[in-house]
């Protein structure tokens, strides 16, 4: 099975998930990411998180031949109407820069209060199954929704991207200053890999099944 990242935090969650769900299965070394795999970089071209995560995930079970998995994710802002959603990534033009991204959408929201300062890591997880024949691939999708309050200002040394400012309902810390264990318990990706997991493990199952 390829994960359809090159980004080995997600892979760690993902083997962590399916560690001893599939009997015989090495999750090191027969759960791997695209890199890996020589699966190619896909363009999110789509407008939504489901879609993204859809069109990456058949396209990596396309050029692979085996099952795949990707997911899309980000932070939906109540008051920017969802933003930076699909673009959380690059919100500050550049992709990956979680300093930046920080900065710019803590200054956008420097004269908003608390009250106001509603928000969600929303994440949607896409399973896709290479067709045989003249069957066609096929997808399964789930969605995850942590819900929270944005801080003022970063806190913590832990997660990646907009960890830092993410207050969890219910929790007095930010998503950065909770352990892997417990972020991974609530976590939007945590969700929907969780809801997905069926789906995997009957994927995983019927492919050793034919490999035999």
């Amino acid at each position: 099975m390829v994960l359809a990242t090159r980004n080995q935090g997600k892979l760690a969650e993902l083997r962590d998930l399916l560690r001893g769900q599939v009997t015989g299965l090495d999750v090191d070394t027969q759960v791997i990411d695209a890199a890996t795999a020589g699966a190619p970089d896909v363009v999110e071209s789509e407008v939504t998180f489901a879609g993204n995560a859809r069109l990456k995930a058949l396209a990596v079970a396309e050029a692979t031949g085996v099952a795949a998995i990707a997911d899309d994710s980000g932070l939906a802002v109540d008051v920017l109407g969802g933003a930076p959603g699909i673009f959380s990534a690059r919100w500050s033009g550049a992709h990956g820069d979680d300093a930046a991204n920080l900065k710019l959408l803590l200054d956008q929201l420097a004269d908003v209060g608390a009250e106001h300062r509603s928000a969600a890591f929303v994440c949607a997880a896409v399973l896709a199954v290479p067709g045989a024949g003249e069957r066609p691939a096929s997808a399964v999708v789930e969605e995850g929704r942590l819900p929270g309050t944005l801080l003022t200002e970063p806190r913590g040394e832990g997660g990646f991207g907009y960890d830092p400012i993410l207050q969890p309902e219910g929790e007095e810390r930010s998503c950065a200053e909770l352990s892997s264990e417990e972020k991974n318990a609530i976590s939007h990706r945590g969700q929907a890999f969780r809801a997905l997991l069926p789906s995997i493990v009957k994927a995983l199952a019927g492919g050793r099944r034919d490999a035999e």
